[in-house]
């Protein structure tokens, strides 16, 4: 369990689930499918296109800070356009980098056929204590003289 294998393999253990609302449904409805499915962040997709991202913080930052109705406002007014992705080859370490430098929580993975998953800082952070546990554990046992060899 290492952080320089490729995301897809933290894919593979956690499920490809990706959720998605379209441009023109209503923040609220997105808040809602959000809340339902216990995720802080929808893709914004027409059909298989990635067309952004919204995320609790792009809620409170442009509704509720700035007084406009959830239930009146599209997805696409508040969506973040931008979206920073990461290949299924690139390495969980290298994910962990990309959100970092970017400030973001929840990063998209893309391949030529599309979007192959979504990871969140959660999900990596729980990779890399894991790692870490599984490098301790070995030390443990080499210092212990047990390591296989």
């Amino acid at each position: 369990m290492k952080t320089t294998l490729p995301v897809r393999v933290l894919l593979e253990g956690k499920g490809r689930a990706v959720f998605s609302i379209a441009p023109r449904a209503s923040v609220y409805d997105a808040i809602a499918l959000m809340a339902e499915k216990a995720v802080g962040a929808l893709l914004v997709m027409e059909g298989n296109y990635l067309l952004g991202i919204i995320s609790e913080r792009d809620y409170t930052r442009k509704v509720i800070l700035q007084g406009k109705s959830s239930k009146e406002t599209p997805v696409e007014d508040i969506m973040s356009r931008r979206v920073i992705t990461a290949t299924p080859l690139e390495t969980i370490e290298e994910c962990m980098r990309i959100m970092t430098d970017n400030r973001i929580r929840h990063l998209p993975v893309v391949d030529a056929t599309g979007v192959t998953g979504v990871v969140s800082i959660g999900d990596l952070v729980k990779w890399t204590i894991a790692a870490q546990r599984e490098t301790i554990d070995e030390l443990h046992s080499f210092i212990a003289g047990s390591y296989p060899r």
